[in-house]
């Protein structure tokens, strides 16, 4: 399950470009939270508080509690804008989510004991992650912050499906309903000299060829 976090909202009463261009010089973040049955709401964040909470994980995943003078209200991050050089956060949007209603989000993977597993021990295995989150559908108190996967059994030439991964209670991949076509690799150790083959530019073609 998802731990929240709290952070410290005010609600925004200007706005337009002109307005938003000014509270980021003061050091301020636009944002918007809508879903629900409520309106949409504009409010402001402060900068520095929610660019350290952005280097977290958690902030991308979780349940994050909105408090506005107490009244709290559950949301998920669902769009980040940041400046194209500096470390600055352009705008950020918030969904409610209800605690009764399932919802979609984008969970990260966490691969673990990959070190100990036979391919992981061997030079000439090459492990390859091929997603890094996935997406699930849960209610609010089922969201985990991450998904671990454990590699301590990986072979050489060993494929793990994303039918294989253990969710926790309550949680489902729903991609997996659309088929076995959906049922894509996450993680795949192939030996390293398959891997270089498979890399490996087509020949163009022998000697006289076109003559």
């Amino acid at each position: 399950m998802s731990k929240t976090h709290e952070i410290k909202v005010q609600r925004r009463e200007d706005e337009g470009k002109g307005a938003s261009r000014r509270l980021r010089h003061a050091g301020v973040i636009p944002a918007i939270v809508y879903g629900g049955e409520l309106k949409p709401v504009s409010i402001q964040l402060n900068h520095e508080e929610v660019w350290l909470a952005s280097q977290n994980e958690w902030f991308y995943s979780s349940i994050l509690e909105l408090s506005l003078n107490g009244d709290v209200q559950k949301v998920l991050l669902r769009d980040l804008q940041r400046h194209p050089f500096k470390q600055l956060i352009m705008h950020i949007d918030f969904q409610r989510v209800s605690d009764n209603e399932q919802l979609s989000a984008a969970v990260p993977l966490h691969f673990a004991n990959e070190e100990i597993s036979p391919a992981g021990k061997s030079a000439e295995v090459v492990v390859t992650h091929e997603l890094n989150e996935v997406q699930v559908v849960c209610l609010p108190k089922d969201l985990p912050e991450f998904i671990e996967i454990d590699l301590s059994a990986l072979e050489v030439g060993h494929v793990i499906h994303l039918s294989e991964i253990k969710l926790p209670a309550g949680v489902e991949i729903p991609e997996l309903k659309l088929g076995k076509e959906h049922d894509v690799a996450v993680v795949i150790a192939k030996h390293a000299r398959l891997e270089e083959a498979e890399d490996a530019p087509a020949a163009e073609g022998g000697e006289g060829e076109g003559k």
